[in-house]
């Protein structure tokens, strides 16, 4: 496992991070481990979202789907 050191974090950010673990209940490495692996992971949606096939299905139709599948219920 590797260590990071992250300088020149601005004081706004660092404190927005400790309040945020704190009310995690977290220490502040641990929380910042957990939003780096989350970040981490979402890097790829971009790339996963732009492989998606570009289907021609106009805005109006999905409306009108959904319409009548909140009227059955």
């Amino acid at each position: 496992m590797r260590t990071l050191y992250i300088r020149h974090v601005p004081d706004e950010v660092a404190a927005r991070l400790e309040e945020l673990a704190a009310q995690a209940g977290l220490p502040l490495s641990t929380f910042a481990l957990q939003e780096l692996t989350e970040s981490a992971r979402r890097a790829d949606n971009a790339e996963l979202l732009n492989a998606l096939p570009c289907l021609p299905i106009e805005r109006a139709s999905i409306l009108e789907v959904l319409a009548e599948s909140r009227a059955e219920r």
